[in-house]
């Protein structure tokens, strides 16, 4: 049976078409396995009290991919975590390890790139930045619990000097007594001066010329009687 050149020419076209159909969907399954941010995932982790940054790649086509970790302060700096390091993804999913002391709650910015003829990336993979749990792999590096309210009662000032009872401060101080007598007048004027010294011998010489005077008058007297009967 000859064929003839209409026949050719329908089969020719059926031929394209379905090349044409298979390459899209070549193209299609090949875009479906390109490397992407959302196959790869970051993980803060302890082991042995030592912390560590797992990133894991699900890629199932292999694409080799840079994974980059960096440590983001409060002030907005960043600090790179070790080195670079490759991946290639995998169905099953492939880690990397960065060791890394992480505290509780620090934020890390997980980097992807991947430079192939059929992939370009360069940004930070899905769910980044990382921020790390509220407790630390060593128990001294978990976030401290909360302050307790301050009691209505204000504490005692232990530099304040202490307030002496009614019972101390009513009595005198040591070397003093509140119930002495207070000295006399004139004794007070002596004691300033020194002249209490001589009060005795004052008084001596006072009483002798009493005595002298004494004598002197009745002696007077008597001669004058004696006068007055001759």
């Amino acid at each position: 049976m000859s064929i003839t050149r209409r026949t050719a020419r329908r089969s020719v076209q059926i031929l394209g078409v379905a090349a044409a159909s298979s390459a899209l969907a070549l193209s299609a399954a090949g875009s479906a396995l390109a490397c992407n941010t959302s196959e790869f995932s970051a993980e803060a982790k302890c082991d042995g009290g030592k912390g560590s940054i797992v990133v894991t790649d699900k890629d199932g086509s292999g694409t080799p991919a840079t994974i980059t970790v960096f440590l983001k302060s409060p002030a907005g700096s960043e600090t790179p975590v070790g080195q670079p390091q490759e991946v290639k993804g995998s169905a099953q999913g492939t880690t990397v390890t960065f060791n890394e002391d992480w505290k509780a709650n620090a934020t890390y910015r997980v980097h992807v790139k991947v430079d192939t003829d059929r992939v370009h990336i360069d940004k930070d993979i899905k769910g980044s930045p990382l921020t790390t749990p509220a407790e630390g792999c060593s128990k001294d590096e978990s976030t401290p619990p909360a302050t307790p309210p301050a009691s209505s009662t204000p504490p005692a000032d232990e530099s304040a000097t202490p307030t002496p009872s009614a019972s101390e401060s009513s009595s005198a101080p040591a070397g003093t007594s509140s119930n002495a007598p207070s000295p006399a007048a004139g004794d007070s004027n002596l004691a300033e001066t020194g002249a209490n010294s001589n009060t005795g011998m004052i008084a001596g010489i006072a009483g002798a010329l009493v005595v002298v005077g004494g004598g002197a008058v009745f002696f007077g007297m008597r001669r004058r009687g004696a006068s007055s009967k001759s």
